[in-house]
């Protein structure tokens, strides 16, 4: 589906604990190809924990090694801890520097849904590639 969401017998599933970049997002379709590299042919294991806010099921989901794919997402650099779910665990497997290159998927766990406005507005307003439109409002909503 995404980079932090599979299917599983027509089922949608959140992965437990992180978060990664929507499609339309930077790294979005990066982030979602990693995941099907990662699953495709795989028989996932998954234990459902919750349900979240759009009614899919949250669950920790396994390769078949034993492998947690939440966790892989992030030490790939296309996903990021999400501590107010996971407590914090995958924090520590983060790459340098992810933060600011998933700097939307950073913005929305702070609450702040403005940049994620400002993103998709410039880019409708403009036809911008999204790179150029997320380069330009990082750049106005970094600071020192």
């Amino acid at each position: 589906m995404d980079g932090d969401t599979i299917k599983i017998k027509r089922k949608q599933i959140r992965l437990f604990g992180v978060d990664a970049p929507e499609m339309n997002h930077p790294f979005g379709k990066k982030a979602k190809w990693a995941l099907v590299s990662l699953c495709k042919g795989q028989e996932i294991r998954a234990e459902i924990v919750d349900t979240d806010d759009h009614d899919r099921l949250v669950a920790k989901c396994f390769l078949p090694d034993g492998r947690d794919l939440s966790a892989e997402m992030v030490k790939l650099g296309l996903a990021i801890d999400w501590a107010k779910y996971s407590g914090g665990i995958y924090r520590g497997m983060e790459v340098q520097g992810v933060r600011k290159k998933l700097w939307l998927a950073d913005a929305r766990q702070k609450g702040r849904m403005y940049i994620w406005e400002q993103y998709e507005k410039r880019k409708i307003r403009t036809g911008e590639s999204a790179t150029a439109a997320s380069d330009e409002i990082k750049s106005k909503n970094t600071t020192a």
